[in-house]
């Protein structure tokens, strides 16, 4: 018996982000009659039932948002579908942008406990302690909403990698080495992402903002900051003079991406978008995927040795078409104190890895490497 398969092609549906109530009545206003393709997060539509109910729901997505009774049945029964805001969280499990550090420390002058950061955090290790499954689906529904505002991020520029270790204090040699390889990144038309936490990471981020500034800026803006060089013991205290600074010599800081998992670490106020992630293995993986220009790794313990191998194993099972500069700064550092750098020749030799990695004395020679 002969079989005959129809096979029918449907057009494709086109993808519409509905993040503000503004951009909903735009859209309705502009004529549509339908809301296939779109997806609606976190947005308030109590008062728009009319408009709802004018529109075919088929291929709808709404997540977390607030609908009145009769709307949210016309979707559900129509096609669309619908995931309710949950309750009793202390952040927007379906938010639709990135965080920004204004958001993130709101409050401070009542004490870093007070912020969103601090409450988040605490909400993370209390649900953890519990082993508490509701905790990790809101954080994974979280997580998701963040990778999807950083892939909306735009990368007509290189993203560079800077990654280094959280206990570099502020006034010292290596934080302004940092600051300085941020800045010659960013006026080399370079985004700087770093894992957003304290230490090198935020003199990265520091840096890249301060790159349309001159040298008299950035001495102002690094004294300013030495007065308090350490997040130990006030975090409040710490981000209090960051934000001064920030507000003082306002620009680009690039973008972060930092972890509740290290919830001890607070983010660092410089960067212009910080993604921060509950899941340290998934923000790890975001950080290194997105860094396609290079990343540069200056000195740094564990958190710094893992990152390195984390990036390179793609690089050692790669061709010569898919390698990423990996370029490791302070010779003494990582062939003597931690001797990374002969393990990461003994992995490359006859491998097309080779070539993709490096070892330099100065922030000079690996901004050269990467522009």
């Amino acid at each position: 018996m002969t079989v005959k398969v129809l096979c029918v092609t449907l057009p494709s549906i086109p993808h519409v982000d509905i993040e503000s109530l503004g951009h909903f009545d735009r859209i309705v206003a502009a004529g549509a009659t339908s809301m296939a393709g779109w997806r609606v997060q976190s947005v308030d539509l109590t008062g728009r039932t009319a408009e709802l109910l004018g529109l075919s729901p088929m291929g709808a997505l709404f997540l977390g948002c607030v609908l009145e009774e009769k709307a949210d049945a016309w979707i559900r029964d129509g096609g669309g579908l619908v995931f309710p805001a949950i309750p009793s969280l202390p952040f927007d499990a379906y938010r639709a942008t990135l965080y920004d550090a204004e958001e993130l420390y709101a409050g401070l002058e009542d004490g870093y406990d007070a912020t969103p950061d601090a409450r988040i955090y605490a909400w993370s290790r209390q649900h953890d302690e519990k082993g508490d499954t509701s905790r990790t689906l809101a954080a994974a529904l979280h997580d998701h909403s963040i990778a999807d505002a950083l892939h909306e991020l735009p990368t007509d520029q290189p993203w560079i990698g800077v990654m280094g270790g959280h206990g570099v204090a502020r006034g010292s040699t290596s934080y302004r080495s940092a600051v300085m390889l941020g800045r010659s990144l960013a006026r080399t038309g370079r985004t700087v992402v770093t894992g957003g936490g304290p230490g090198a990471m935020e003199a990265a981020n520091l840096g890249a903002s301060l790159s349309g500034y001159d040298e008299s800026a950035v001495d102002t803006a690094l004294a300013a900051l030495a007065a308090v060089p350490s997040f130990k013991p006030s975090v409040a205290e710490w981000a209090a003079v960051g934000l001064r600074v920030r507000r003082e010599f306002p620009g680009a800081g690039g973008v972060s991406i930092p972890t509740w998992f290290y919830g001890h670490e607070p983010p660092n106020v410089f960067a212009s978008s910080i993604a921060k992630y509950f899941s340290n293995a998934q923000r790890e993986d975001v950080l290194l995927s997105r860094a396609k220009g290079g990343i540069v790794y200056l000195p740094g313990a564990a958190g710094t040795v893992q990152e390195v191998f984390q990036a390179v194993t793609p690089n050692y099972y790669g061709d010569p078409a898919t390698q990423i500069p990996l370029i490791l700064v302070d010779v003494e550092h990582w062939t003597v104190k931690l001797p990374v750098w002969p393990l990461l020749q003994s992995l490359a030799a006859k491998r097309a890895m080779t070539t993709s990695l490096h070892l330099v004395d100065t922030i000079d020679e690996a901004t050269a490497l990467v522009s």
